[in-house]
């Protein structure tokens, strides 16, 4: 068992390792109150870790898992190890381990372990908590029981490393700075850990760790070091850690049987010999090398095995002081080439690779050794001054690192003086070099840099350094170009003779008055000028100027005396009140200030401010004395007084504020009122601004007064304190008088101005109720009487008229009393109402007259339309009828007992009361006008608007039918009189009907055009037709049946015809047959053609024929048709096909050629004649042709 302790405030990335249980952090480690350390116990496969809480209750953690405790204070734990085992402290590398070994086991501190797993959760079990002890277990025994030990807690140490380990342990703990290589490398084992855990968890328990009852995942893929996030790089202290079973115990559970098997896998695993092979150096450079390594393998048996499924930790370290030196670790991480980085030129590394893994002993390769490059040497340091004089300098230097390579010369450049580009000074071996010819008094600029073989180094730091001098001349008497209160400020000038380059300084010596330590220097510097501060006020001093240079100090200037000036005198004391305050003026008084600032105060000023808050103030007294009288104040009114004075110091502070308030008096008397707004009929508005003094007193009331005349008695109509009020129940047109006085705690002040108002005019009264008397059934005259006009003279009357009493308009305005409605509606009851108006406004509409019109003939008839033929129930022909349809008018009182129709040259149709009716008998496609009116009992109505109809023409007759063209399989129909194609402007339409196998007439054609082409028929066949037109009249009646007969069809083209010579004069032409034609007779014509010349030499049934007779070395064609035999009404007819393609037959070679294109246009030659159809296709194709090449030629050029 290893025992690992850490310090809290550098926690370790707490990683996931293959073996273990994630346990999750306990909330105790995550505070940074105090430092901690964390102790980590591994738990071996196999093995049991237990510990017993705060409760009472015990808990057992079976191995592999990894099990944190805390040391709140960071003190080092005893640790109670079980029998047969001790524990050890060592020190190895400056850190402390605490090491459980058996008493026979061997202990070798120079070895190493490997670095541990930390695992990223801990277990949050109170027995971690840091204020109780913790409990920490042995395993459990065979009785049982459990014997508890503790880990107490003394003060706590330094931070250590405890480690325990077994005797085949040997390893060592690094402190690993960890870098973004480490990090990535986290994040790899993590997402290995994973992928294991959801591939082997259910599969094979033995490799997955034991669940946890307090198992939390953790998904976070930030670095968790011990409860801090803080993505800081830490240092990670690690070693295997471990605890061993110290027997069986008598209540094993199954789990634990099952765990013995990949221990033993395990011990398997660790005990193999691991070797690395030695590393391989490339690319060395003279600062930088590359460093390669295979991955380790094991050798068992004299076999090599290698480990591809282990994740091993690389640590690269190396030594530039010999093999047995000291080795300095550069590289900790997962990758197996490298760059050594910061090498030294010129010089032998030595450099050894281990190996490290969680199961795996540590490997550590063979050293191997290098050599880097020699480069050019380093920067020297810059040359030093060995002695000067007035026109030279005298420079040497210290040779820098050759870098491996002899330094031969040194390159020594210098700025001449000019304060510009370096040139070359010097160029050679030697270390020391003098430069004459210098101006005195100068500053250079130097730089220096080595070479050797190889190349040139960089630049020395640039140095200055000056050329002696002579003293300078004694410069002019400081000028004083400011003085202050505690400071003086000066400038003077170079010295006569005094050059640019020349570097002087500057001495300013003071003699302070009374002191007794003559002149002092109060300023040393290069400036030209300088301020003296910290002096006193009012005081004069002796100055004195001296110039110096490297070569020594001038004589002093001519002495100059200068004072400062003294300081503003300190504030006046807080003025104060003499006698009594008055509405209007009070005397104030005040001392002198404590501190003059080293003069007499020449003036006192006094200042008066109105405004308790502000910086507005008013200056009314200026002079030596030290009271005055404020006169003209205003009464009860806050003022603030303060006082300042003024000496040759400049102006004092101001002093502490006095505050005084004068007694109030009653308010002034207020401006006239005023109308707020424009006067009504029986009220007034009148607003008034406040009086343009208070009177010392915040105004409380006002009151006002009114009077119909000045001369009457005064009434109060309002007492408040708003500046605006209202005076109702006036009586309009009238003129009233207004006054109004302000009032505050110390009384009402004097009244106002009058203020004559007049009340505005009044809309007039109500209207009396309208007289109606009716003059028609659409005429109405409407009275009515003047009203009261309230002052104003009435200027228009306004009329409301409606039929319902809630939604009436004005139909009249104007100054009449009556008015004549016209355009009624009879046997209707209206509503009217009159108003008065002025300039005043209207008054109030009178009450509702009502009257009801007497009835009268019907209204016109408002909406009439003609009928579609799908809106008629019953069907008439629409050649001969027109229907129409009309909604019923307003009756006007009496009720509708029908209508008249006028159409045609004022045919007159009287109907009942029905809102649709057919006029028949009409003229076929002729134009009607027609309009309707309505009857009552009072007469007939108007008529209404007139529309326009026309009937349809007559259905068309069928044309007659008939065939153009016959053929054995389509019949080319045409009937009528007109184009082929079908025209748009064409009304008539045909529908052509052809009869089916089962006596059926079916539409093969319907539409305008006057031929058809009826195809897909049988051969010798006898069809049915029958034809009808038709058009927007209607369908017209189908014409007579008409037969029409295809023809025979022609035999098919057979192939060519095969010759075989079966002799010297004799050949056989044979042919392949072709199947009867309806029960025909098929005979065949075989023809030679022989040059220009044809002849048929067979005609007949077979399909074969022995030509003989020919000549020799002549060339012969055969060709052979097919024909068709059958009995019709006039004998016997022949029908023949086309003829097949031409066999060739030579007769010198004896050979058969067939060859169909050649025959073909042998052929074309040979005919004597192109049949009609024939030439028709040749010119079809012509065109056919002629219009592709024009398409292709507008597409390329024209489109494109």
């Amino acid at each position: 068992m290893v025992i690992l302790a850490m310090m809290a405030d550098q926690p370790p990335p707490l990683e996931a390792t293959p073996i273990m249980n994630e346990v999750p952090l306990l909330p105790h480690m995550v505070n940074g109150d105090s430092i901690q350390q964390v102790i980590l116990v591994q738990v071996n496969p196999g093995e049991t870790f237990t510990i017993r809480n705060e409760d009472g209750h015990i808990q057992c953690i079976q191995g592999p898992a990894h099990v944190p405790l805390v040391s709140p204070n960071g003190s080092v734990p005893p640790i109670f190890v079980p029998p047969g085992y001790v524990s050890q402290v060592i020190e190895e590398n400056g850190v402390r381990k605490v090491v459980v070994l058996p008493h026979s086991s061997e202990f070798h501190p120079s070895m190493h372990p490997p670095p541990p797993h930390v695992p990223h959760y801990m277990h949050p079990h109170p027995a971690l908590l840091p204020h109780p002890p913790h409990p920490v277990y042995s395993p459990v025994p065979g009785t049982g029981e459990i014997p508890p030990q503790f880990i107490h807690q003394p003060p706590p140490p330094p931070p250590h490393v405890y480690q325990e380990q077994e005797p085949r342990s040997h390893g060592r703990t690094n402190f690993i700075q960890r870098d973004e290589r480490a990090l990535k490398m986290q994040e790899h084992l993590k997402k290995r850990l994973k992928d294991r855990q959801a591939s082997g968890h259910t599969n094979n328990k033995i490799n997955s760790p034991p669940s946890s009852p307090h198992k939390v995942h953790n998904t976070s893929n930030t670095n968790v070091q011990n409860g801090y996030g803080n993505g800081k790089v830490q240092q990670l202290t690690g070693g295997l850690i471990k605890q061993k079973q110290t027997g069986k115990t008598s209540a094993s559970s199954p789990a634990d049987a099952e765990m013995g098997e990949p221990d033993t896998e395990s011990k398997k695993l660790y005990d193999l010999p691991l070797s690395i092979g030695k590393p391989v150096v490339s690319d060395i450079q003279a600062r930088s090398a590359v460093l390669s390594w295979n991955l380790p393998f094991s050798s068992q048996n004299g076999e090599s095995h290698s480990l591809i499924s282990a994740t091993f930790i690389f640590e690269v370290a190396i030594s530039s002081s010999g093999k047995n030196g000291k080795f300095k670790s550069v590289y900790i991480g997962e990758e197996t080439t490298i760059t050594l980085p910061e090498l030294r030129p010129a010089t032998d590394y030595h450099v050894r690779v281990s190996a490290t893994s969680s199961s795996i002993k540590e490997s550590v390769s063979e050293l191997v050794s290098f050599t880097t490059e020699s480069c050019e040497p380093d920067p020297p340091a810059a040359p030093k001054l060995i002695s000067r004089t007035k026109t030279s300098l005298s420079l040497h230097w210290k040779s820098s690192n050759d870098n491996g390579s002899k330094i031969t010369n040194f390159l020594l450049e210098w700025d001449e003086g000019k304060s510009g580009t370096f040139r070359e000074c010097y160029y050679g071996n030697l270390k020391q070099y003098k430069i004459t010819k210098l101006s005195p008094s100068t500053k250079y600029l130097f730089r220096l840099a080595s070479k050797n073989d190889i190349g040139m180094s960089g630049f020395s730091e640039t140095v200055i350094y000056y050329t002696a001098g002579i003293v300078p001349s004694t410069p002019l008497p400081p000028q004083l170009t400011e003085a202050g209160v505690t400071w003086l400020s000066f400038k003077w000038s170079p010295p006569n003779g005094a050059s640019s380059d020349d570097f002087l300084t500057y001495t300013l010596d003071m003699d302070e008055e009374d002191s007794g330590y003559g002149f002092q220097p109060k300023y040393n510097g290069d400036e030209l000028s300088c301020t003296l501060k910290n002096l006193r006020r009012s005081t004069s001093y002796k100055f004195r100027l001296s110039a110096c240079n490297s070569e020594g100090k001038s004589n002093p200037s001519e002495v100059v005396e200068y004072s400062t000036i003294p300081d503003k005198p300190g504030p006046p004391s807080k003025p104060t009140v003499k006698g009594k305050i008055h509405s209007h003026n009070v005397k104030v008084t005040w001392d002198p200030p404590k501190d003059n600032g080293g003069s007499d105060v020449s003036k006192y000023f006094l200042e008066i401010s109105e405004t308790l808050i502000g910086t507005n103030w008013e200056k009314i007294y200026s002079g030596s004395m030290r009271e005055h009288v404020c006169d003209h104040l205003k009464p009860g009114t806050s003022y603030r007084l303060r006082v300042s004075c003024i000496s040759k110091g400049g102006e004092s502070p101001v002093s502490d504020v006095l505050t005084v308030q004068t007694s109030a008096v009653p308010p002034g008397p207020c401006p006239a009122p005023f109308l707020a707004s424009k006067a009504k009929a029986r009220e007034i508005t009148l607003q008034w601004d406040p009086p343009s003094t208070d009177g010392g007193s915040e105004i409380t009331e006002y009151v006002v007064e009114m009077a119909n005349s000045e001369q009457d008695e005064h009434r109060q109509v309002y007492q408040g304190l708003t500046l605006e009020c209202t005076v109702n129940n006036l009586h309009p047109g009238r003129m009233y008088c207004f006054w109004i006085r302000a009032g505050n705690k110390a009384g009402f002040g004097p009244h106002s101005e009058k203020a004559e108002i007049s009340t505005a005019a009044g809309p007039p009264d109500q209207c009396s109720t309208p007289v109606l008397t009716c003059k028609a059934a659409t005429c109405v005259v409407v009275t009515w009487e003047s009203p009261a006009c309230n002052g104003a003279e009435i200027c228009e009357y306004r009329l409301d008229w409606g039929q319902m009493e809630g939604s009436m308009r004005i139909i009249y305005t104007g100054p009449c009393l009556s008015y004549e409605v016209k355009g009624l509606t009879p046997a209707t009851t209206y509503y009217c109402r009159v108003q008065a108006v002025n300039i005043a406004g209207g008054g109030l509409f009178g009450d509702t007259g009502m009257v009801t019109t007497p009835a009268s003939v019907p209204a016109a008839v408002s909406i009439l339309h003609l009928l579609e033929e799908d809106q008629i129930e019953i069907p008439h022909p629409s050649s001969m009828c027109l229907a129409i349809q009309w909604e019923e008018p307003c009756c006007h009182g009496s009720d509708i007992i029908g209508y008249n129709i006028e159409y045609g040259e004022k045919q007159l149709v009287t109907v009942g009361r029905v809102t649709s009716h057919v006029l028949e008998n009409l003229q076929p496609d002729t134009l009607y006008r027609i309009r309707i009116q309505a009857i009552n009992s009072f007469g007939v109505g108007p008529f209404s608007h007139s529309i326009k109809a026309k009937t349809k023409p007559l259905p068309p007759d069928p044309p007659h039918l008939e065939c153009a063209v016959f053929s054995y399989q389509s019949l080319k129909l045409k009937w009528g009189e007109g184009p082929n194609r079908a025209l748009i402007t064409n009304p008539t339409q045909f529908n052509l009907q052809m009869e089916d196998r089962f006596g059926r007439f079916v539409t093969v054609y319907s539409g305008p055009c006057h031929t058809y082409k009826v195809q897909r028929l049988s051969e010798s066949t006898t069809y049915y037709f029958k034809i009808q037109a038709y058009n927007d009249a209607g369908e017209g009646e189908f014409s007579e049946v008409y037969a029409f007969t295809t023809t025979k069809s022609p035999p098919a083209s057979l192939k060519a015809p095969k010759v075989n010579q079966l002799g010297e004069n004799i050949c056989e032409i044979t042919w392949d047959p072709l199947q009867s034609m309806k029960r025909d007779s098929i005979v065949y014509i075989l023809q030679l053609a022989s040059g220009r010349e044809v002849d048929q030499v067979y005609k007949g049934s077979e399909t074969s024929f022995r030509f003989t007779n020919f000549q020799t070395n002549c060339e012969y064609r055969f060709r052979v048709c097919a024909g068709r035999q059958y009995q019709d009404s006039t004998g016997l007819q022949e029908l023949y096909g086309p003829y097949s393609p031409s066999t060739v037959f030579s007769s010198q070679k004896q050979e058969l050629v067939p060859q169909c294109a050649d025959s073909t246009a042998e052929l074309a030659k040979i005919e004597k004649a192109l049949s009609d159809e024939q030439f028709a296709f040749l010119l079809l194709l012509g065109f056919a042709t002629v219009a592709i090449l024009f398409a292709v030629v507008i597409q390329y050029f024209v489109i494109k």
